[in-house]
């Protein structure tokens, strides 16, 4: 598997590549000058499940606050840089744990040998990004428009710009909004590279939009053996982004813990709000860290049969609901007491 055979590399107290875990990040999307609303939305990435976080550094400012950022989280942080290597060396100097740059738009040869040699200095991982929407003009022509092969041998070029000043500490990620596109990409990229893969589906779209296409994009890819670490990039906030990642992850037997939620789609036989129910099961599941199934059912006819599978479920009648476990019914409850009843059964859950 290709993930297994990837170089390992040291992103602050974390490692990617080598067949370690697949790792969970996501982008925040404060001005990172504001040091109190910036690190409030990254705690609050933490606790979604976030892993690795980075950060926008377009000036001075922003890279002088990540000193004081980094001091009051509790992930790794990488700095995005486009256009002025200085804020690469800045970012560095004030912590970065990760920088991502396009060595294609930061300038020329003098400016790249600045940033390798203060990442070369603090053994600082490089992430080489390259994406559809700025591909060369001369490998557009090259390749008769935007392709796979394209993006390829843009990010390859990239790389040997970085490895000719003898530094390899590389993460390489190569995203486009073109779903096929990008796997195909992926795909070409692991028969030509050890070093580790940062996979997403870029400017993927809304909530609605984007989780469908990062689904299916990072499903095809990550199944495939190929991806170290993964965003799902949302147009939203980015607490949605983790939850998206995790449930890709664990469909995919990637990741184990966190309770899943199964629900029926509704039918004539609901009596109950099922809908607003499963949603407000789904949203406080997630404190608690269970490994379990918790099956939502919409009618007492064939609820228990199908939740039998689950760990425990609760399926409703017309205003009452029956808790389940492990396909037997346990007790019936009044419809307004299903969600707490429920609680309690997780709190006091055996693990």
């Amino acid at each position: 598997m290709y993930r297994d055979q990837t170089k390992v590399v040291q992103i602050g107290d974390k490692k990617i590549g080598g067949g370690n875990p697949i790792l969970i990040q996501s982008m925040t999307n404060t001005k990172t000058e504001d040091v109190k609303s910036t690190v409030a939305q990254i705690l609050a990435l933490e606790a979604a499940g976030c892993e690795i976080v980075r950060c926008t550094v377009p000036s001075r400012e922003a890279a002088e606050a990540l000193g004081e950022i980094k001091k009051q989280i509790h992930i790794p942080l990488v700095a995005d840089i486009h256009f002025d290597y200085r804020m690469a060396v800045a970012a560095m100097e004030n912590g970065a744990d990760k920088i991502r740059i396009n060595p294609g738009n930061i300038g020329g040869p003098e400016k790249i040998k600045a940033v390798v040699a203060t990442a070369k200095e603090r053994n600082i991982p490089i992430r080489v990004g390259v994406n559809s929407g700025s591909l060369e003009k001369e490998l557009v022509e090259k390749y008769h428009g935007v392709t796979a092969e394209g993006l390829v041998e843009s990010a390859l070029d990239k790389v040997k710009i970085i490895e000719a000043f003898d530094y390899d500490n590389l993460v390489i990620s190569i995203k486009s909004s073109d779903v096929l596109m990008c796997v195909k990409a992926h795909e070409l990229l692991a028969e030509r590279t050890n070093y580790p893969l940062h996979v997403g589906i870029t400017e993927a779209g809304t909530l609605y939009s984007g989780n469908i296409k990062s689904a299916v994009g990072l499903g095809i890819i990550l199944y495939q053996g190929i991806g170290d670490t993964i965003r799902v990039s949302l147009t939203g906030d980015p607490v949605e982004e983790i939850k998206s990642a995790k449930r890709i992850l664990k469909t995919l037997n990637l990741r184990k813990g966190g309770i899943e939620v199964v629900s029926c789609p509704t039918c004539g036989r609901t009596q109950i709000d099922l809908i607003g129910l499963a949603n407000q099961v789904e949203t406080m599941v997630q404190e608690f860290p269970l490994d379990i199934k918790v099956a939502v059912m919409g009618c007492v006819v064939n609820g228990p049969g199908e939740a039998k599978e689950a760990d425990i479920g609760i399926a409703g009648g017309k205003g009452v609901g029956l808790l389940i476990k492990k396909g037997e019914i346990i007790r019936k409850v009044p419809e307004a007491e299903l969600l707490g009843t429920l609680r309690r059964e997780l709190e006091n859950w055996e693990k």
